[in-house]
């Protein structure tokens, strides 16, 4: 759903309407995430504005860009009338709440990294069980690190494990290794389906309700939703999960505070270090990257296709969250809306976090800014992309 713009106002009042129906929209359901200017946190909002106007000047296609610090919403900024309720597929950033559900199912006992795929799916779908059999070295350990060595022959478009998958596990129960489990590293979309069924058996309720009742209500989550199960009723833990930008920014903060939630342990602290450790590459955790977008200082690094992001960066108390259509040419690591994301965090948010702000002219660069940030409402940017129906914006 856009939002109603109204084409009567006269310029000068347009840009303040603007502004303030995208900072009142939602309001409510952030409340436990306040809000304040910038400067109120030592911010240089002058470099903020560059970086918006940036984005908008360039047709950039992100919809969302959210700069936390200290717990407080410091920057807000969306385009093309969204508003702060409209929640975004997460493609991979899927995979970390999938890690972060790992290690809460791991503290209840209901399951180990040491647990095998031919045990687990075994007993979970006695069905497949003799064409999992021979999968007894492919642990749950593997399965998150990516380095289980499973080696799925991806169909070159429409591959079924994405869409359409009426049982993705008999897709995949066949599925060779390349090389002996934990040896090597190769991110593949294999390896979160079997994660997904694992966690499945081991919790007493579907994952996604599991998520719900253990992290999302309680972290004051809202509109969340985890879509494109299959026919079995199996989600995928790589892709799917769809949260609101202002939720995503919690999950950083998730990491930063050793898996503290407003006082309440919800992840166990131990585990968040398992998961930001490096495994089988330098770069990757149990679905986490590591100083993938900063290499300057520690940041935990979520990033989903076409332009996903999270970053949090515990030296500076902060966390970055972008959602987009964003070019995808260049590889994993590479690919042009990571290089994009690279340079919002290095080029100006980091900037503006270490700048010091002048003072003297504060009210009138948040001026600027907020002029800034209504104009980007209203912008109207291309998908960099291909977009696909599960792309839209959803309420």
């Amino acid at each position: 759903m856009k939002m109603l713009i109204p084409t009567d106002l006269p310029r000068r009042l347009l840009a303040p309407w603007l502004l303030g129906a995208a900072l009142s929209a939602g309001a409510a359901q952030a409340s436990d995430l306040p809000v304040a200017t910038p400067a109120d946190h030592g911010i240089d909002p002058g470099r903020l504005t560059a970086l918006s106007a940036w984005l908008r000047e360039d047709g950039l296609d992100v919809h969302s860009l959210l700069v936390i610090k200290d717990g407080k919403l410091v920057f807000e900024r969306y385009t093309d009338g969204l508003t702060r309720d409209h929640n975004y597929e997460l493609y991979s950033v899927t995979k970390t709440v999938t890690a972060l559900l790992a290690g809460m199912l791991i503290e209840d006992g209901k399951i180990t990294l040491d647990d095998d795929i031919a045990s687990v799916i075994g007993d979970y779908r006695p069905d497949l069980a003799e064409r999992v059999a021979d999968m007894d070295d492919i642990e749950l350990r593997h399965v998150l690190s990516m380095s289980s060595g499973l080696a799925y022959d991806f169909a070159p478009e429409g591959d079924p494990i994405y869409y359409g998958a009426d049982d993705r596990l008999d897709l995949i129960a066949d599925t060779p290794t390349r090389f002996a489990p934990g040896s090597d590293f190769e991110y593949t979309d294999v390896n979160p389906v079997f994660a997904a069924a694992m966690l499945d058996a081991a919790s007493d309720v579907p994952l996604p309700e599991y998520a719900a009742e253990r992290l999302f209500e309680p972290m004051g989550m809202e509109h969340y939703a985890w879509q494109r199960a299959d026919d079995r009723g199996l989600v995928s833990a790589g892709w799917g999960l769809r949260l609101r930008p202002v939720d995503l920014a919690k999950l950083g903060m998730l990491l930063i505070n050793h898996g503290q939630w407003q006082g309440e342990q919800l992840v166990p602290a131990d585990w968040i270090a398992r998961m930001t450790t490096p495994q089988a590459v330098r770069d990757f955790g149990y679905y986490l990257w590591r100083q993938h977008i900063v290499d300057t200082e520690t940041s935990y690094d979520m990033m989903g296709f076409k332009g996903q992001f999270v970053t949090a960066l515990p030296e500076h108390d902060t966390v970055v969250v972008m959602t987009g259509m964003l070019p995808i040419e260049g590889g994993l690591r590479h690919a042009k809306n990571v290089r994009i994301f690279r340079d919002v965090v290095n080029d100006y948010v980091l900037p503006a976090l270490d700048a010091e702000p002048d003072g003297t002219h504060a009210p009138a660069a948040q001026e600027a800014l907020e002029e800034e940030l209504a104009a980007s409402l209203a912008s109207h940017p291309e998908p960099g992309v291909f977009v696909d129906p599960t792309d839209a914006p959803q309420r």
